[in-house]
């Protein structure tokens, strides 16, 4: 964070200040006790579980400068250094948002970094769009990202204080659950460019149907700065129809004919992986370079346009953007992390998240990498949020499996299990679908069933647990 004195501080988040007003706070800004460091701010964020505010003492004593808490807080006699707010959180988010109103003026002064703030939402494909963003940006300029899925209320602002006076990108996840998410967020941090990739189903329990996801996710578009960009999908009509709540220029990529910005020859190597022609369409013209993604999956060619388009609408050109989506790899863990093991046996675990785009996508990846020489096994656990059409959602990729002859079809859980039944509805017979009770269940089978050649993709929502699962068939550390 840039430094602040412990008034400042209490003046951008509404506070009272027991403290040394003129204390300066330089280090970073942390929530959990454990990441201090000399000189930061640690916030104090009340929890279900574990409240933060119990911790503070420990954060002192780790060289925290000042406190972010909900009451005054004291270690015996001593009086912790401390800004009281009525709710961490909110004040959280008042801070990020008046350090980056600073930075950005910071950023128009002479010999400032021309800070860019681009803002990435959609049901699926944020964190990979993130990552190859954060890549691309990064090949060019000081750039900050969230790390892992830093997407919410909590995560965006920690990412936003990250950032200083000589940071030219500041790339953004937004994730919204409901209606009025990413107002909040775009409000803390109005993008420059604003990105958004499909309306889809994750999490359309919460949101309560498709349209009021679409309605949620404009609202990234309508946070904008005055002259923002807009960057939106030309192939999911609900994404393309929010150019018309855009203040600005917008920039459509996807395989529609009207994109801007698409990609053309696309091919598919043994390894899953993707290679084309990124093309750009402009008033004189088209510009063109070739790319061959690092990460595996065709449905990365869109994830991969997203970035495209973004990072040309902050200033890089064709060249650059190609050469960095090239060069750029998988970031965030249990996302088609492919791991060749020393028994023959290739894991793909795509664990983190599932919806049903993003679970269909992996089973074509998953097919793909098998080919017709080796067995394809698929360890399918529960997608989450889905709301009155869980069952039918599930059945549908019970289906799909089918569809594309994977080989071995394992489902873990009770809340899964419409995903055999939709396999045994398609036309799968004997064992090529069977149903695991729970992770331990699934684990025990795979260790005797697996064997030399075998690809095995592990895919559900975070909540389903296999990214545990995932960590044990690739033999790293469970924590």
């Amino acid at each position: 964070m840039i430094a602040l004195t412990a008034a400042e501080i209490a003046a951008a988040t509404g506070g009272v200040l027991h403290a040394d007003p003129s204390l300066l706070v330089s280090g970073p800004v942390v929530v959990d006790s454990r990441d201090v460091l000399p000189g930061g701010l640690f916030v104090a964020l009340p929890g279900e579980n574990v409240d933060g505010h119990d911790f503070a003492a420990t954060a002192v004593d780790a060289g925290a400068a000042l406190v972010l808490a909900n009451r005054e807080l004291r270690d015996g006699d001593r009086a912790l250094p401390t800004v009281v707010v009525d709710d961490v959180e909110v004040a959280l988010g008042e801070l990020a948002r008046t350090v980056l109103v600073r930075l950005r003026e910071a950023a128009l002064e002479p010999g400032g970094s021309d800070l860019r703030v681009i803002g990435v939402t959609g049901s699926v494909g944020k964190t990979t769009t993130k990552d190859l963003l954060a890549q691309l940006c990064g090949s060019v300029g000081p750039t900050i990202a969230p790390v892992r899925s830093f997407n919410n209320e909590i995560g965006l602002p920690l990412t936003v204080l990250r950032a200083d006076e000589q940071t030219r990108f500041l790339v953004l996840e937004m994730g919204a659950s409901g209606l009025g998410h990413l107002t909040y967020l775009t409000r803390i941090a109005p993008p420059d460019v604003a990105v958004v990739l499909v309306v889809g189903q994750a999490h359309i329990g919460e949101f309560g149907g498709i349209e009021a996801v679409a309605k949620a996710k404009a609202e990234i578009v309508e946070g904008l700065v005055p002259d923002g960009v807009a960057v939106l999908n030309a192939d999911d009509l609900r994404v393309r129809a929010m150019a018309d709540l855009a203040p600005g220029e917008v920039v459509l990529f996807g395989e529609s004919s009207d994109a801007a910005v698409h990609a053309r020859d696309v091919r598919l190597d043994r390894a899953g992986r993707a290679r084309f022609t990124l093309v750009e369409r402009t008033r004189d013209g088209e510009e063109a370079a070739e790319v061959e993604l690092r990460l595996v999956g065709e449905h990365h060619v869109h994830n991969g346009l997203a970035a495209a388009a973004a990072a040309r609408a902050v200033g890089l050109s064709v060249d650059e953007v190609a050469a960095g989506l090239t060069a750029a790899d998988a970031l965030s863990p249990h996302r088609m992390h492919v791991v060749d093991r020393p028994d023959g046996v290739t894991v793909v675990d795509d664990s983190y998240n599932a919806n049903p785009d993003s679970m269909r996508a992996a089973l074509k990846a998953l097919a793909v990498l098998a080919g017709r020489d080796r067995r394809s096994v698929a360890v399918l656990g529960e997608m989450l949020e889905l709301g009155p059409g869980s069952r039918d959602a599930h059945d549908q990729i019970g289906r799909l499996v089918v569809r594309l002859n994977i080989s071995l079809t394992v489902v873990v859980g009770e809340g899964a299990r419409a995903i055999r039944d939709g396999a045994n509805h398609e036309g799968s017979w004997g064992d090529e679908v069977v149903l695991a009770e729970d992770l331990e269940a699934a684990g025990r089978f795979l260790e005797h069933e697996l064997r030399e050649g075998d690809v095995v993709l592990v895919k559900s929502s975070y909540g389903a647990g296999l990214w545990k699962l995932g960590d044990r068939l690739v033999g790293e550390a469970v924590s």
